[in-house]
């Protein structure tokens, strides 16, 4: 998909504030910026962002002191999203209608029109540019599609990688691309910006997010905690949880809503028990700060080797949840699993 394809592309937006000096100093190296580049970090802290604006500054015709200028043909087509020299390459796809369908994965077809992409003469004469995102959703196939072009890479052609989870990355691919770790911001920089955002009680959400100030502000609806508060608030009591009531409440939401409640569900299992985990070895929790009291009652009822076992359980059920037959007892199973540890 190029970069005019998608409507949230918007590869000239300004630089999220935590990112403004990393990209400095990343881009006062212009000059011999490597083929192909794995910006690599957590989920949630603008790494895409982070990588089309080196996309900009990289097709920029008059840079300046190695970043876009803002001003040149270029950067307008860029901030227009529709610069031929870009391309950005997702798991989504546009329907007849025009309407933009999320895809489980990057298929090897989007990779090699990507790579015939690189093959054509650059329009502007900079350079080509291409941003996937996130890189671990490309298949195997895909993957492996893109290994002649790493290898062999066209003239004045970059690729940017990005990814939330570089281990699900083929390590063909990941050797021959040069890894740009991006790390999780300052929390005082990342607390004023969500204040900016208007989150409220950031330092909870901003803790639940791991650290990670995008996927804070995406978690900070009221639907949303209510609904963590709702399932915390039940694995807090395991003797009296009912698997099948809990389970209930993700075909309770509508169905458009059921794919991402899973998620949450898992996902709100994973940390619940991780913290658990540390509670137990005598630290303290690290995303459910707000539940500190109940996991501390927990600690002392549950077995450390059971618990790590269930833990790596949910880990392999959350990478099976992209086409979950019956969501619901996906879950009655997991949260019977959990109430087994307290038994």
């Amino acid at each position: 998909m190029n970069a005019t394809a998608h409507d949230n592309a918007l590869a000239g937006r300004e630089l999220l504030p935590w990112q403004v000096e990393s990209a400095r100093v990343a881009l006062a190296a212009r000059a011999t910026w490597p083929h192909a580049v794995l910006l690599d970090g957590p989920l949630g802290i603008g790494k895409r962002t982070l990588a089309l604006h080196f996309a900009r500054a990289l097709l920029c015709e008059t840079p300046l002191g190695g970043d876009a200028c803002g001003q040149c043909p270029s950067c307008r087509y860029v901030g227009a999203n529709a610069h031929p020299d870009l391309r950005l390459v997702e798991p989504f796809e546009i329907d007849e209608d025009g309407a933009v369908k999320r895809l489980e994965e990057i298929p090897v077809k989007a990779v090699r029109s990507l790579i015939e992409w690189t093959q054509i003469t650059s329009h502007r004469g900079i350079a080509k540019v291409a941003v996937i995102a996130p890189a671990e959703a490309m298949n195997l196939a895909a993957a492996n599609a893109l290994l002649k072009t790493l290898e062999e890479p066209p003239a004045d052609s970059y690729l940017l990688l990005v990814a939330h989870q570089a281990g699900r990355i083929p390590a063909t691919v990941r050797s021959r691309c040069r890894r740009m770790p991006i790390s999780i911001p300052n929390p005082g920089i990342a607390l004023k910006w969500l204040a900016q955002q208007g989150v409220t009680d950031g330092a909870t959400v901003l803790a639940q997010a791991g650290g990670a100030p995008l996927r804070a502000r995406e978690i900070a609806s009221p639907d949303r905690q209510h609904e963590r508060s709702a399932w915390l608030q039940a694995l807090a009591r395991p003797q009296s949880l009912s698997a099948i009531a809990l389970a209930a409440r993700i075909e309770a939401a509508p169905k458009s809503e059921r794919s991402q409640r899973l998620r949450d569900a898992i996902d709100w299992l994973l940390v619940w028990t991780a913290d658990l985990g540390r509670v137990a070895a005598g630290g303290e929790p690290s995303r459910n700060v707000d539940f500190e009291r109940a996991l501390a009652a927990l600690a002392t009822k549950v077995a450390p080797i059971p618990l790590f076992r269930y833990h790596r359980t949910l880990l392999e059920q959350r990478a099976l949840t992209s086409h979950p037959l019956q969501p619901r007892l996906v879950v009655e199973a997991l949260l019977i699993g959990y109430c087994a540890l307290f038994a």
